[in-house]
């Protein structure tokens, strides 16, 4: 039995699919805003601050691994719905969600840890949503575009204090903008340009010091209109490190709009 904490984002679905294939047995541990996976009769819709119930049902059931994906919102961790051991962590909680969210990430998986329960990696039934190392579109990055490759993997490279920026957004050599809590789709609408069409790039890797088997970052079709929207030329992920979604309407989308797409 597998235990699938799942949160929002398109990419549970995609696991799900594949567990069902398998006809492998699963739970899910439903934190969606939505409630999305309710109509599931293995769903169990739990607060993040219920540790006790969550670990209750998962040994219950005899689930011995769990795997996390999609995202769930940061909650007000003073305003919890706690039970006994959600009240015994939660100090815990507090203190690793003040360095970001890959290290509050880190601590669940410890906590889990500490009650025999293991975390696989969230990409262990869909290794196909990765990309190796390439470029996947028609265009490619020109010298310039290149430049801009550059400064934005250094600029990531010397984030590590700030563990929750997973993107940068380089044009022209000058930095637009560096990823921060509110993620990746607020960051792009702050870097819309009139002057400047198909020029720029989006850089997307893993946090600093992260944990890969969850919160990888995730890209998809919305990643790349976004990326249209703000006039960029190209988004440039790391490899085997990213969720890829939607792989053929991405491709489609960044060929028909002379976009690049790729993995270093």
């Amino acid at each position: 039995m597998i235990g699938l904490i799942f949160g929002d984002t398109s990419f549970p679905k995609e696991i799900l699919k594949k567990v069902k294939k398998r006809k492998l047995r699963y739970l899910i541990i439903d934190l969606t805003k939505g409630r999305v996976f309710k109509k599931d009769t293995h769903s169990y819709s739990v607060s993040i601050g219920q540790f006790g119930r969550i670990i209750k049902i998962l040994k219950k059931n005899a689930c011995n691994e769990v795997l996390f994906a999609g995202r769930v919102k940061k909650p007000n961790l003073y305003k919890l719905r706690l039970d006994l051991k959600g009240v015994y962590y939660m100090p815990r909680i507090i203190k690793s969600s003040r360095l970001g969210d890959a290290a509050l990430l880190k601590e669940i998986i410890k906590i889990l840890s500490k009650e025999k329960i293991k975390t696989l990696s969230s990409l262990t039934y869909n290794p196909e949503l990765t990309l190796k190392k390439g470029n996947y579109s028609k265009t490619k990055p020109n010298k310039e575009d290149k430049a801009d490759i550059s400064k934005a993997v250094n600029t990531l490279n010397k984030l590590g204090n700030y563990t929750f920026s997973q993107g940068v957004v380089v044009r022209n050599k000058k930095i637009v903008a560096v990823e921060g809590r509110d993620g990746t789709q607020k960051m792009l609408v702050k870097c819309k340009s009139r002057k400047f069409r198909n020029k720029g790039v989006l850089v997307k890797f893993p946090k600093k010091k992260q944990d890969l088997r969850i919160d990888l970052p995730t890209v998809g079709l919305k990643t790349l209109t976004q990326c249209k929207f703000a006039g960029l030329k190209g988004v440039v992920l790391k490899s085997k490190r990213n969720i890829f979604l939607e792989r053929k309407e991405c491709i489609n989308f960044a060929n028909k709009n002379k976009m690049f797409i790729t993995v270093k």
